[in-house]
């Protein structure tokens, strides 16, 4: 029988049927139900946490958005997005476009090279980065920087990267439903759970003025080209 906490032990140590209690931070979802099903009690900060979704668009970053306006008094980076960020939105939100850096990079080399220097820069309030085509080795070095810093670390991936061995602690596959979207619980530190959650979404505000004056989004930022150990680059 059990007689001590695990995480008394080790902060890493859990019970398996319980959601682990991480002594790292974590920043609240601004869904409660989400929060309730997170360990930690919402985002993991210094972690990795991938977002998997059919086609982008489906309403993660209305998902995301309690958290990025609640961290935007430093840079939010949007690293690599398939679509160029609508700063009206952004606005409305409450964030402003000093606030936001775009990145646009088009070699798997310079994506990962940007969000590596991103993370151990760790100036950034948020970081969340598009992408594809990411082996294991480059997740785990991704991993790795996140575990420097105090920034908030989403990767967005295809749905089908839900069967693939992953070192992110956290992995929520998103479908779209009626009103918001369906959480599934991929992997977590904690019981698994099959049932997925149901998050209401609030619409953004831009599609309920159809008037609104347009903003200006600053140009992005290009990364430079580098060169990454072939190993770690899939094409």
């Amino acid at each position: 029988m059990l007689t001590v906490a695990p995480e008394t032990i080790h902060p890493s140590l859990w019970v398996a049927s319980q959601l682990a209690r991480d002594n790292a931070r974590t920043a609240s979802t601004g869904y409660t139900a989400l929060d309730k099903e997170l360990p930690g009690g919402g985002w993991p900060i210094g972690s990795q946490v991938e977002l998997l979704l059919q086609q982008p668009g489906i309403g993660e970053l209305r998902l995301l958005r309690p958290t990025l306006v609640a961290r935007s008094g430093r840079p939010i980076v949007l690293l690599a997005p398939p679509h160029a960020p609508q700063a009206l939105s952004l606005v409305s939100w409450g964030i402003s476009p000093e606030r936001l850096l775009w990145i646009d990079a088009q070699r798997t080399a310079d994506v990962l090279w940007a969000a590596e220097q991103t993370l151990r820069a760790g100036t950034c309030g948020a970081l969340i980065l598009w992408q594809s085509h990411l082996r294991n080795d480059a997740l785990r070095r991704l991993h790795l920087a996140a575990q420097t810093s105090d920034t908030l670390f989403f990767v967005v991936r295809p749905a089908a990267c839900a069967r693939d061995a992953s070192p992110s602690p956290l992995r929520l596959a998103l479908e779209p439903a009626v009103g918001g979207v369906t959480v599934n619980f991929v992997k977590r530190r904690g019981p698994q759970q099959e049932t997925p959650l149901l998050v209401a979404l609030e619409p953004s505000p831009i599609l309920l003025y159809r008037h609104a004056a347009p903003v200006d989004l600053p140009t992005p930022a290009v990364a430079p080209s580098r060169s990454l150990p072939a190993d770690l680059v899939h094409h």
